[in-house]
């Protein structure tokens, strides 16, 4: 791995960012058991010959079983991303930037769960939870060396690396697929759905989750674009645009914007499910109201308890409608539409994709949440969140398998009494 001023012998690196960091009858989230899956490693020569230098990508995988044993569930792990050199070159040395430093267990859980009671649509299949270790949600492809550091973004072949390890193991023959991801790894699923379909066979039914990974282009509370900014230097660092969907860059006059799901989903030809809240808790805090955009700490209260938010931080949660919305900023607002409340612009970016795709389908709840289909109280267990009392895991399920038409949207903060408001 390379490190600032030093080489370590015979490893490069593939840097990654911080982890970001849900019944068919009643489950209390307590009553199971932990599913530990040891860590497999992509052998070196075949991440080699693709270019992956750095430490060996790497994987969990549970095998399936009866009916599900020719079917695959591809999780990606989350991880934020990395967009300068110095805060890469910090998670270089770090478990965040080398599968050698990271856990060698991982507990399966939510729909990675094996358990025929907490996870009834996916439980007997093989499941594969990916480990997350470029800082470019696996679509980077590039080199950083000024003669002092050296850093390589290989995420693109990391993601091509484990597919091809995971052909000859079963899933050359799958029947069912679905790619899902968490975060980072949620947006790597818009990133990858396409793609990954050019590995299974013409036969199968493959489909795509994305799991509070669809991160918005929208100004934070100070009118900047800090989500917009950010993205765009990471693109240009670890030379993404390359990876990105061709049909969307064609379209933009900023083609990097194509990172963004919003502008990327609709170029997305595999049927696809948004699991989403619309108070995203990572969005609310680094999107809508970064430390930059609130110097002096006014959103501090609310930011970790939305019972704490005032009227007007409310407004600007919601979809600025509301009566208590100062005259002046609504004709603000209605001359310039500079700015609009948070849901109303995650539910405006979905209109399309909620009115016209007819395989496609959507869970949008309205819980002060980040990632709900791994953890278990969040994806299946007597007191996780629902809509219209449809648990996610019933959802997701419906979705795949074609039972019936799911596009569940929540109704506003702070309706929903089954939400857990976590917030990390």
């Amino acid at each position: 791995m390379a490190a600032k001023k030093k080489l370590i012998s015979g490893v490069e690196i593939v840097v990654v960012l911080v982890l970001l960091t849900c019944a068919p009858s009643r489950i209390r989230s307590a009553d199971y058991n932990r599913l530990l899956v040891n860590m497999t490693l992509v052998r070196n020569s075949t991440a080699s010959a693709l270019g992956a230098y750095g430490s060996l990508p790497a994987y969990h995988l549970h095998r399936g079983f009866g009916a599900g044993a020719r079917n695959w569930l591809l999780q990606f792990e989350g991880g934020g991303w990395c967009n300068d050199i110095p805060s890469c070159l910090d998670r270089a040395k770090s478990r965040r930037g080398s599968t050698s430093l990271m856990t060698k267990w991982e507990v399966f859980s939510g729909i990675l769960s094996n358990n025929a009671s907490l996870n009834p649509d996916f439980y007997n299949w093989n499941r594969v939870k990916i480990r997350y270790c470029d800082g470019a949600s696996f679509a980077g492809n590039a080199k950083f060396d000024d003669g002092k550091s050296l850093l390589y973004f290989r995420g693109q072949k990391i993601w091509q690396a484990i597919l091809i390890d995971l052909l000859p193991k079963g899933m050359a023959s799958a029947r069912k697929a679905l790619l899902s991801g968490c975060s980072a790894g949620g947006l790597a699923v818009f990133l990858h759905c396409d793609n990954f379909i050019n590995f299974l066979p013409r036969t199968a039914s493959v489909k795509c989750l994305s799991d509070a990974g669809f991160f918005l282009d929208v100004r934070d509370i100070a009118l900047n674009h800090t989500m917009r900014s950010f993205f765009k230097i990471l693109v240009q660092l670890q030379g993404i645009e390359k990876n990105l969907n061709p049909n969307c860059t064609k379209s933009l006059y900023y083609p990097e914007l194509c990172f963004f799901p919003q502008y990327a989903l609709e170029h997305i030809a595999t049927p696809f499910f948004v699991l989403n809240s619309a108070y995203d808790v990572f969005q609310f805090h680094h999107g809508l109201v970064p430390p930059s955009a609130d110097l002096r700490g006014h959103w501090n209260h609310c930011r970790f308890n939305p019972a704490a938010c005032n009227a007007y931080q409310i407004d600007v949660l919601q979809d600025f409608s509301s009566p208590t919305t100062p005259v002046v900023v609504m004709i603000f607002l209605f001359f310039f539409f500079v700015f609009s409340g948070f849901r109303l612009d995650m539910l405006v970016a979905l209109q399309k994709f909620l009115t016209y795709s007819r395989l496609d389908g959507m869970f949008v709840n309205s819980c002060f949440a980040h990632c709900q289909s791994e953890s278990q109280d969040t994806w299946l267990a007597d007191d996780s969140p629902r809509i219209h009392d449809k648990t996610i895991a019933e959802a997701v399920g419906d979705w795949y398998y074609s039972r019936r038409v799911t596009k569940e949207i929540d109704c506003p903060y702070p309706c929903d009494s089954s939400c857990h408001n976590l917030i990390p």
